[in-house]
């Protein structure tokens, strides 16, 4: 599905949703208290990179940072499985084109198997979870993206929010992605939790000067958008979306028209046709976290042995 549009503002629409937030917020805290009972405590240490706003902060670029930095396998659910992208998810299948050590389905399961690998005692990298007190974690760091901030403030169905602000006290650290535009929208972090930052760029595979038209099936579609320069049509589809061959015929044929270059991102491209592939360019995006975070990092994770 596409991203509701009231997310980000306090439309009539989102004050009328209002009730059923309330529903999920008395159903999530009822399963959150009922998955603590027993939790499971991992032999390595668990970092989780998680979230409180439902999807397109940028989590995965982090998550393929943190886990490259520590030589740290990864264990995640694997979201939107099919069989273009292997049966595993798109975001499962950018982190093991980067040569990382991807690990899909029940994260319990998961993490259950890689203890039982005796010569192994580094970390492992969740991502997401967050939510999920059954998995006992060493630490736990949350992506925010500035320009999308906390949304509305409100708790799904009304809004983006996972959890109510108060979930963050569980945090050991917030991970700020940068806008590189103007921002109003302001996040607010307890004061004794360490902030860190990261900045985005796109790694374009095209000359600037080349025609392009874009299109993402991804959470906020205009943040990738936003990026490119000589875009001539844009065009938007649900997020995790599985391009069928009447979609691609589309583009190929407005490509033609406007005698543009298809681009996209590289989580869309993994879920592409191999044909499709060859003809569609995407780009990559780039995170850059600042060095403290790593130094943090590092620290904490000593300090947790």
């Amino acid at each position: 599905m596409k991203t509701p549009w009231w997310f980000l503002h306090k439309t009539p629409l989102a004050f009328l949703l209002l009730p059923f937030s309330f529903l999920y917020f008395l159903g999530s805290r009822f399963v959150f208290l009922l998955r603590k009972i027993k939790p499971y405590k991992s032999r390595r240490p668990v970092v989780c990179i998680g979230n409180i706003f439902a999807g397109g902060v940028g989590k995965t670029p982090v998550v393929r940072m943190v886990a490259g930095f520590l030589d740290a396998p990864v264990v995640m659910r694997g979201y939107k499985k099919s069989l273009k992208t292997g049966g595993v998810g798109d975001e499962a299948l950018m982190l093991a084109k980067s040569g990382l050590q991807v690990h899909v389905g029940d994260r319990k399961s998961n993490l259950i198997l890689l203890n039982k690998q005796k010569n192994k005692i580094g970390p492992i990298v969740m991502d997401d979870g967050f939510q999920n007190p059954s998995i006992q974690k060493d630490l736990s760091i949350i992506v925010f993206d500035e320009k999308l901030g906390m949304g509305n403030g409100f708790l799904l169905p009304a809004g983006p929010l996972r959890e109510t602000k108060t979930a963050l006290k569980r945090a050991n650290a917030i991970l700020i992605i940068k806008s590189q535009q103007k921002v109003k929208r302001k996040i607010k972090i307890p004061k004794n939790i360490p902030v860190f930052y990261a900045y985005n760029e796109l790694e374009l595979p095209c000359s600037e000067s080349d025609k392009l038209i874009a299109f993402a099936g991804i959470g906020y579609p205009k943040k990738f958008f936003s990026m490119l320069k000589n875009v001539v049509v844009t065009k938007s589809f649900p997020d995790h979306y599985q391009y069928t061959d009447k979609d691609l015929e589309n583009l190929f044929n407005l490509a033609e028209q406007k005698n543009a270059r298809l681009i996209t991102t590289e989580k869309d491209w993994v879920r592409l046709p191999e044909y499709a592939k060859n003809q569609i360019l995407y780009a990559k995006l780039i995170t850059t976290i600042e060095d403290s975070f790593f130094v943090w990092l590092k620290e904490a994770l000593n300090d947790n042995n």
